[in-house]
């Protein structure tokens, strides 16, 4: 992409966001494909908006060697961190949730009901080697960038957690849209404040691995 034609590159990215919403809508929505579970399945998605990624943004990969070239101990520290931070939020989050909203118990259940009849190591190998990772790498290391490249960084990130979220409602689950949300805004800033898809990838992967398979809630 060049910054020299930024209405074409906002319509390819605006197309990249399309095909990606199309594809995570009809996941939530529907969520098997055949032979694929949920996690086959939403592993195959993120595999195709990564290869998008790269199509669409030549420079991505260089950009990527180049942040994990340079300080890289700090950006895993800071990616540890966030997501234990995170973590917290959540965890305070489904207290205070339970309290005051009915429907939470159900939500949070049908979340975890995406486990069912899904090996433990399955999820964990998927969750640590292509969903974590891709996920970032897509949503704030392209989208995010891209969009804020075209707009400006604080449009970026609005219409990034918006979309972001906005996927999710295809779920029917307001539970799950609401930690969307939450995850969208919160990832969405690290990356507004670092600009570190390596540091993003960190906090994702760690977090996801958190709550889906070392200490559920």
């Amino acid at each position: 992409m060049s910054t020299a034609r930024p209405g074409r590159d906002m319509r390819l990215v605006g197309a990249a966001g399309a095909v990606a919403a199309a594809l995570f809508i009809a996941l939530f929505w529907l969520k098997r494909l055949g032979p694929l579970d949920f996690w086959a399945w939403l592993s195959l998605n993120i595999v195709i908006v990564v290869a998008i990624s790269f199509t669409l943004d030549r420079d991505y990969a260089q950009r990527l060697r180049e942040d994990l070239r340079s300080g890289l101990a700090l950006k895993a520290a800071l990616g540890i961190a966030s997501a234990a931070v995170l973590y917290g939020i959540f965890a305070v989050g489904r207290i205070v949730a339970l309290r005051l909203f009915p429907f939470a118990a159900a939500g949070i259940g049908e979340v975890y009901a995406l486990k069912a009849g899904t090996p433990v190591l399955r999820i964990a190998l998927l969750i640590g080697l292509v969903i974590g990772p891709g996920e970032e790498i897509f949503w704030r290391g392209f989208f995010q960038e891209r969009t804020g490249a075209t707009t400006s960084p604080v449009l970026g990130f609005a219409l990034t957690a918006l979309l972001y979220t906005a996927v999710h409602l295809a779920s029917g689950n307001l539970m799950l849209v609401l930690a969307a949300a939450v995850c969208g805004v919160f990832w969405g800033w690290l990356y507004l404040r670092f600009r570190s898809p390596v540091l993003n990838v960190v906090s994702h992967t760690l977090w996801d691995l958190a709550v889906f398979v070392v200490f559920p809630f």
